[in-house]
């Protein structure tokens, strides 16, 4: 599986990766990105396909620009079933506490097929503060 994000020059990798402790961590090379295997596949009619990915906060994480998605932006991902496009329709940034209540909402699985992206954000010398959350639908 592969993710390309043309607006913002990123195509990477995507491993399958499973949730610790309620926790998605990206694979440990920050130019892959991790689909949570536990959730939607991307193409699933119903359901939350959340791909995560690092943000270096000196460069070279494939999701270190994800915040300056838009809306209407395009997200291709490509399957063993072929090659599936996704429209951007919000970008937020939550801090941590607000993503951990928002977290069912987010991630969802009976909602309608949908492709939800996450990295962190706000570095502050130590630690990430934030989160940017994408959601992209597919387009028809």
């Amino acid at each position: 599986m592969g993710i390309s994000i043309p607006r913002l020059g990123v195509t990477a990798p995507v491993l399958a990766i499973d949730a610790v402790h309620a926790a998605l961590t990206p694979p440990s090379d920050p130019s892959k990105v991790g689909w949570w295997s536990g959730g939607a596949q991307p193409g699933s009619k119903r359901g939350s396909a959340i791909i995560t990915g690092h943000t270096v906060h000196n460069g070279g994480g494939a999701f270190d620009n994800l915040g300056k998605l838009v809306p209407g932006s395009v997200v291709r991902v490509s399957t063993t079933r072929g090659q599936l496009a996704y429209r951007v329709a919000a970008v937020a940034t939550y801090r941590k506490a607000t993503l951990a209540k928002r977290a069912g909402q987010l991630f969802d699985q009976s909602v309608r097929g949908r492709l939800v992206l996450v990295t962190c954000e706000d570095w502050n010398g130590e630690v990430y503060l934030s989160n940017v959350v994408v959601v992209a639908l597919p387009m028809a």
